[in-house]
């Protein structure tokens, strides 16, 4: 498959194998800028390495890839600077004793440290202060997170949030980066409708802002575009989404998928 001029994410034929077999094989798709994916597939289908593996954070095995034109895996540390991940265990987690003030400090601390030009480091204090609030507060607003709504405000820890709550945060704390795209795990996880029809407006307006999306999710919302990593037979009907070409092996576990953490690394 020719990668379509400026397409945000494609991967063709994409697999990776663990000790156990197959996570996720045969992955075919491509995806816009500003486009909304939905990885959708049971749990331990390999969806979470497959959304790993498009952020430059895993290898894959076999079949070929590429984020924002860069090549996977051999251009992974450049990917990993314009990915940004929202929730994902084990990788990118939310700390339940910090507070959302602490949390949003230390991103936009290490987005003014690693991210800045050299121009922007030797700018004033005041100013990069001034700057740091400015991303925090822009990035607060896209992701529809009003801090002064919650209990203790931004002195709220992160363990008396509310899924959406913490979801709308981690989306926040992504966003800081402004990245090209976003991969967001387990993204209706938890949810009762109405919440999860508000987690699929809030990933929906991001994606419409020009930064691609890619969200795990058991089932895909209507509109989004589907890439699947259950077996054609096995995987529930589409809920009016376009549809990718699925994996053709049913059969892999949350073991599986715990193995090819370990067997293929992580960055």
């Amino acid at each position: 498959m020719e990668s379509p001029h400026g397409a945000a994410v494609v991967a063709e034929s994409l697999g990776l194998k663990g000790p156990r077999g197959w996570v996720f094989r045969d992955v075919t798709f491509s995806a816009a800028p500003g486009t909304l994916v939905a990885v959708e597939g049971p749990s331990g289908s390999g969806r979470t390495c497959l959304l790993l593996a498009l952020t430059g954070r895993m290898r894959s095995t076999e079949g070929r890839a590429e984020t924002g034109g860069l090549r996977l895996p051999r251009q992974a540390a450049a990917v990993r600077a314009i990915a940004a991940l929202g929730p994902v265990p084990m990788v990118s987690e939310l700390d339940p004793a910090f507070t959302v003030a602490e949390h949003l400090r230390e991103r936009a601390l290490m987005q003014g440290r690693y991210g800045a030009t050299l121009r922007g480091l030797l700018r004033p204090r005041a100013e990069r202060r001034a700057a740091a609030r400015a991303r925090i507060d822009e990035a607060l607003e896209a992701a529809g997170l009003d801090v002064t709504a919650l209990p203790k405000a931004e002195r709220t820890s992160v363990r008396d949030l509310e899924r959406l709550e913490a979801l709308r945060l981690s989306v926040a704390l992504a966003l800081i980066g402004t990245p090209r795209l976003l991969a967001v795990d387990d993204a209706d996880l938890k949810l009762s409708d109405a919440e999860r029809d508000r987690a699929w407006a809030l990933l929906r307006s991001v994606a419409d802002s020009g930064t691609t999306v890619l969200a795990v999710c058991s089932e895909a919302p209507e509109g989004a575009l589907t890439v699947r990593t259950a077996h054609a037979a096995d995987a529930p009907a589409p809920a009016g989404g376009k549809t990718a070409a699925p994996t053709d092996d049913p059969t892999t576990t949350d073991e599986e998928t715990a193995d090819a953490f370990a067997e293929t690394g992580r960055a």
